[in-house]
């Protein structure tokens, strides 16, 4: 049992890497305006990453501008990353 719990502990932390990159990477294409976010491989980061922006673009509209959802975004994953763990090793 506790094998499984480990196993499914080590995925849910490499996937939240793995999006927390992909978050990242859709951030900073962000300040190139010339980016064509309907060519395959910015579009496919888009719909990966814009639903989960978009729940924090609800709370905190664009001010000036400037978008500080991400900042939300990225503070949540990194709680959810660093709670994870715990949680699910305390079920061993």
């Amino acid at each position: 049992m506790s094998s499984i719990v480990l196993l499914l502990t080590q995925t849910l932390v490499t996937f939240l890497n793995i999006y927390f990159a992909l978050l990242i990477i859709r951030i900073l294409l962000s300040w190139f305006p010339n980016v064509n976010w309907y060519d395959p491989p910015f579009s496919i980061l888009s719909q990966l990453t814009d639903p989960y922006l978009n729940l924090f673009r609800s709370i905190i509209p664009p001010l000036g501008g400037l978008d500080f959802s991400p900042i939300l975004a990225i503070l949540l994953l990194q709680v959810v990353q660093s709670l994870v763990p715990s949680v699910l090793m305390q079920l061993v």
